[in-house]
């Protein structure tokens, strides 16, 4: 029966034959001296190991694994004696994989050569089932240098009453300090619980006497003597179910059209006649809320909009007021120097989505503009270098925590940015100068013209529908991106769209228009947020393939929007500030809806490849498009 068993769980945890996978295979012979033996065994036992070392010296060191009778093992039960590589929180420099069972070739008893390093590393078992197998070992440096432990200290924040009680929540901060063989770990205890890893600061919440423990270990293995902190946490004061009330100021020269100039500064306020306000927030522009306390600074040109809130100390907080104002061009402050443009609200490595908010660093460029993962990397190890000293200098800055450090970099090695086929980066096609502006070409009715910040918009005085397209080259599988925004004047929309796929709009023998060669014989995705009119709203593939106002991401006007258009064979797909709201199979037989005498249909519309172009539909459909760019899959 356990020969059975023990094939079916080989193929379910892909573990072959063979007694040790990693930087030691099985030995057939005795295996050369190390500075040091570590010995696991194992037996009927599937919640730990019958026994386990704790402890080791950095060096040359040979593993065992006995899951023998000798050990205990009765029934035959296979075991593995496994390193966990993958947690940046241990060590991940020994690649170790031991089955064993009292039946195979070494009568269950295996070894291997390996060289730990200073640190911690995880054990565990990978049969299913036997997760509870596990434990940690713990490597010094070695060479008794250092005897000495660290040195810790902590202290305790928050809001005190008279009394000198914490009201509502104290947080108590925990250091350490080595100067032998530097901190390995700092631990932590509330009251009489077991000690538990410190990573952050501890927030007691629970009203009463508290005392915090703590000590530290250092490389070494030396720990230091348990310190303890005592202090009082009180419940805030009840009875408040009022929130705060919020308003917001905004400072600055304006111009004649009442646009502030270069800048504009908000600056919010908050009261509470009950409990007090405890913290006020805002968000710009649709960004997460941050905390809010100098006054806000506005310096790009455009339409924005502060959304602001408090907290009180009753927990009751406002609904969030808006403060809409607009930033002209004014010779002040210029737009910050970032290596993309990125504003989406989370961060995102390529197409892995950390869910961490998007926020502006001290630079004034976002987290998302930093990674810079639009650039052409040579190799995934170049890219993994710029990201840690990215998160690195973040994490020191205090943009991030530890938590959102490590998933930064776990999103960055997940994305197979730099890999093989993964190297090309994005190329710009519109950069916001007028160098990058004359390779365009303008044909049909309408305008665009160059803006001082780097956008171009249709203007509102040539009448007639056309297209500024990018005569340059045709393009094959590639995803084109772009942010576009709607300034259609008063309470209107604007109609615009994205032509992909259309042959050259000159001498064609069918269409003498050149901007309706791209109508008839390209695919239009369209832009429009309109609740009325036309059925076909932003991510439509025009006359094909309909999104309704529901799906199609709807923003406030004035908004700038992130559109992504990726077209691969003949399979199309369209995201919104980096949701996706509609996929298209280009196949033959569809016809224009509504129809269209002469328009050929999806059958005229199968090209493998194609230029590009930007619609301007009317007078009062004013749009503005900035950092235009594309890559080829």
């Amino acid at each position: 029966m356990w020969t059975a068993l023990l094939t079916a769980l080989l193929m379910v945890v892909g573990l072959s034959s063979s007694a040790a996978q990693g930087q030691g295979q099985r030995k057939r012979q005795e295996p050369a001296a190390a500075d040091q033996v570590l010995t696991w065994t194992a037996g009927d036992d599937i919640t730990k190991y019958a026994s386990a070392p704790a402890t080791a010296v950095a060096g040359k060191t040979t593993i065992v694994f006995e899951n023998s009778a000798a050990t205990g093992n009765t029934t035959g039960m296979p075991h593995t004696l496994t390193f966990d590589v993958s947690d940046p929180e241990y060590n991940n420099d020994v690649n170790l994989n031991i089955l064993a069972n009292p039946s195979d070739a070494g009568g269950g008893k295996h070894t291997a050569e390996v060289t730990l390093s200073p640190g911690r590393y995880r054990y565990f078992c990978t049969i299913p089932g036997h997760g509870q197998m596990q434990g940690i070992l713990v490597v010094t440096g070695g060479g008794g240098d250092d005897t000495t432990a660290p040195d810790t200290s902590a202290t305790v924040s928050g809001e005190k009453n008279p009394d000198g009680a914490y009201i509502g929540m104290a947080t108590v901060t925990v250091t350490a300090s080595d100067t032998g063989s530097g901190v390995n770990t700092i631990e932590y205890a509330v009251g009489d619980g077991a000690f538990q890893p410190y990573t952050s600061p501890v927030m007691v919440h629970e009203p009463g006497n508290h005392t915090v423990r703590y000590r530290a270990t250092d490389k070494a293995g030396n720990t230091s003597e348990v310190k303890s902190l005592g202090f009082a946490v009180v419940a805030p004061p009840t009875g408040d179910t009022t929130p705060p009330e919020t308003s917001a100021e905004i400072d600055g020269a304006k111009n004649s059209d009442g646009a502030y100039i270069g800048s504009a500064k908000v600056t919010v306020t908050a009261t509470d006649a009950d409990s007090g306000v405890e913290r006020i927030e805002y968000s710009l522009d649709g960004g997460p809320y941050l905390a809010y306390t100098a006054p806000v600074t506005v310096d790009r040109v455009g339409r924005h909009t502060v959304n602001h809130r408090a907290t009180d100390r009753a927990g009751n907080t406002s609904e969030a007021e808006p403060a809409v104002f607009r930033v002209a061009e004014g010779g002040g402050v210029p737009a910050p120097a970032c290596p993309e443009w990125d504003v989406r609200r989370t961060v995102i490595v390529g197409t892995v989505d950390t869910g961490i908010p998007n926020r502006v660093t001290g630079n004034r460029c976002t987290i998302n503009e930093l990674i810079e993962d639009e650039k052409d990397w040579t190799s995934q190890a170049v890219f993994l270098k710029h990201m840690a000293e990215v998160t690195g200098k973040l994490l020191d800055d205090g943009v991030i925590d530890q938590r959102e450090h490590r998933a930064i970099d776990k999103a960055a090695k997940q994305s197979g940015i730099g890999k093989p086929g993964q190297g090309a980066g994005y190329r710009d096609l519109f950069d916001g100068t007028k160098k990058s502006f004359d390779r365009w070409e303008h044909v049909g009715g309408g305008a665009f013209g160059l803006n001082q910040d780097g956008t171009i918009t249709s203007g509102g005085s040539v009448p007639g529908m056309g297209m500024l397209w990018f005569p340059g080259r045709k393009y094959d599988d590639f995803s084109l991106k772009l942010q576009f925004r709607d300034d259609a004047p008063g309470t209107g929309n604007a109609n615009s769209g994205v032509f992909v796929r259309f042959p050259d709009v000159y001498d064609h023998p069918e269409e003498p228009r050149p901007e309706w060669v791209a109508i008839t014989y390209g695919h239009e995705l369209q832009i429009l947020d309109r609740p009325d009119g036309d059925q076909y709203k932003t991510g439509s593939v025009y006359g094909f393939d309909r999104v309704g106002l529901g799906g199609a991401g709807v923003t406030p006007k004035g908004t700038w929007n992130d559109y992504e258009i990726r077209v691969v064979g003949q399979h199309y797909s369209v995201h919104r500030n980096g949701v996706l709201i509609n996929e298209f199979e280009n196949v033959g037989g569809q016809e224009f809806s509504p129809p269209r005498g002469d328009d050929p249909g999806t059958d005229g519309r199968r090209y493998a490849s194609g230029y590009l172009g930007l619609q301007t539909h009317g007078t009062t459909d004013v749009i503005s498009f900035r950092n235009i760019r594309i890559k080829e899959l």
